[in-house]
């Protein structure tokens, strides 16, 4: 939705598909317009969550294959000249794709930013996504999933303030599951959590590589870690 900033170049990184379907939710910029002129197709629909949304994409196309892309998504000729020769012969029904991120403009390559691998190539009919999970999607499908060797381009969060307005997101989401499991926050959770998360951010998850970058995002996660544990303590106060 919104996304007339970033959609014609994605639309341009797509220009080797059969077919292009924007799946819109109601834009009031001039996202639909830019893909017009592209040569896209278009199609609204109103936005639920995640999964619904690409659950419905899916039940929108003919084609027998899928890749998915977001606006701020680029597939570089490489990815795909990849995918191209990989649906010549097919071994499974959904593919994940690495990808590079860009966060406040510099390529992440630590900190759990990579390889962060995302199923996006679906076999039509054969696949979707599960409902119950509305932000993180989670590919539904039987058999093995394969992977794609090369990146497509993410330019995530392009300053602290859009990245604290995404994480809020997440950790209110992640509170309301963890809340609805009846589990209740421990003193412990707000200091040994987040130590955890940052030892495994800047350690574990190699944030190190990406130098202060690498640190002030291992801290960033830290800081959500207790937020979780913040909103979930203010959830139970009622």
């Amino acid at each position: 939705m919104n996304e007339a900033k970033h959609i014609g170049d994605c639309l341009d990184s797509l220009a080797w598909a059969d077919d292009r379907l924007v799946f819109d939710s109601f834009s009031t910029d001039p996202t639909c317009e830019i893909a017009h002129q592209q040569g896209a197709r278009v199609l609204q629909n109103k936005f639920e969550n995640y999964a619904q949304q690409r659950n419905a994409a899916l039940a929108s196309v003919q084609s027998e294959w899928v890749f998915f892309l977001d606006a701020d998504e680029r597939c570089t000729p490489l990815l795909a000249q990849e995918i191209r020769h990989t649906l010549n012969t097919p071994h499974t029904t959904v593919y994940a794709v690495p990808r590079h991120n860009y966060l406040f403009g510099k390529l992440t390559l630590g900190a759990g930013w990579y390889p962060d691998f995302q199923a996006r190539l679906f076999q039509v009919g054969k696949a979707g996504f599960d409902p119950v999970r509305e932000v993180h999607e989670v590919a539904q499908f039987d058999g093995e999933m394969g992977f794609l060797k090369h990146e497509l381009i993410h330019y995530n969060y392009e300053s602290v303030e859009q990245f604290h307005l995404k994480q809020r997101k997440y950790t209110e989401y992640d509170a309301s599951i963890l809340f609805k499991k009846g589990i209740k926050p421990k003193p412990q959770n707000f200091v040994l959590q987040p130590l955890r998360e940052f030892r495994r951010r800047f350690f574990s998850l190699e944030g190190y590589r990406d130098g202060v970058h690498g640190l002030r995002l291992s801290a960033l996660m830290a800081y959500y870690s207790f937020d979780l544990y913040r909103r979930l303590a203010r959830m139970w106060r009622g």
